[in-house]
């Protein structure tokens, strides 16, 4: 029975985020809600009713960031801006895991929990899961970038009006380059973590390092890392140079 320490947990990460940010903080955990509200009110089902993954989880994503991104910080021209480049920076990342996934052949039967759906759904398109999963996945970092791209900008502009465009946009990347760095890092840990029984079995196979990297269970989340990652990075200069303009 774990209800209640589950509860409990709950509980005490809702007060620190509203202990911390007070109404941002309160309707960031609003935004938590509509997030998982579209995931198993809207996504979840037209997969499993057969929809395209793809289109179904770009169309989810525009739906959580539009809502998420400004019931956290207010109706106002920087979170706009923050949303245009969240949304053109994940169409970069849908375009590039298109790409690698069928150049890779990826198939998205890699996870036993894949094998297991594949009974209960035998028509998804798996490989079209892969795809959403990325998008989704991509979505959950991108927004914090562009927001804080914009935030910085928009310090920078308050604290010298002077400055023009092109200083702006130069100050804007610095600081980009320091959040990209951490931001790239923590992403790929993440999906280490993630990855990490099947990692620590692979060591211990005795394969080959090439033969590892080309089995399809380890090449799935290389390229989740590093198209995610791409979309990161390009969202950097994407969305100052919105933010500066």
């Amino acid at each position: 029975q774990r209800t209640t320490p589950l509860v409990v947990l709950g509980a005490v990460f809702a007060i620190v985020v509203v202990a911390l940010g007070r109404w941002r903080g309160l309707a960031a955990l609003a935004g938590i809600v509509v997030s998982l509200g579209v995931l198993v009110g809207f996504i979840f089902p037209a997969l499993l009713d057969g929809a395209p993954p793809l289109g179904v989880a770009l169309s989810g994503a525009v739906v959580i960031a539009f809502v998420t991104l400004y019931l956290a910080h207010g109706l106002n021209d920087r979170t706009t801006v923050a949303l245009v480049g969240t949304l053109a920076s994940l169409g970069l990342t849908a375009a590039l895991a298109v790409g690698f996934s069928a150049a890779t052949e990826l198939s998205g039967l890699a996870s036993e929990e894949s094998i297991n759906l594949l009974s209960f759904a035998p028509d998804l398109d798996f490989r079209g899961l892969l795809l959403a999963a990325v998008v989704i996945g991509t979505l959950g970092v991108l927004d914090d970038v562009t927001v804080t791209q914009v935030s910085a900008v928009n310090e920078l502009r308050r604290s010298d009006p002077g400055l023009g465009a092109r200083g702006l946009y130069r100050a804007g990347i610095r600081i980009g380059r320091d959040h990209i760095a951490s931001t790239v890092n923590t992403l790929v840990l993440a999906y280490a973590a993630a990855a990490m029984p099947l990692l620590l079995l692979f060591t211990q196979s005795g394969l080959p390092f090439a033969e590892i990297v080309a089995t399809e269970t380890v090449a799935v989340e290389i390229v989740q890392t590093l198209v995610g990652s791409i979309g990161l990075v390009a969202s950097v200069p994407l969305t100052t140079g919105l933010a500066c303009w």
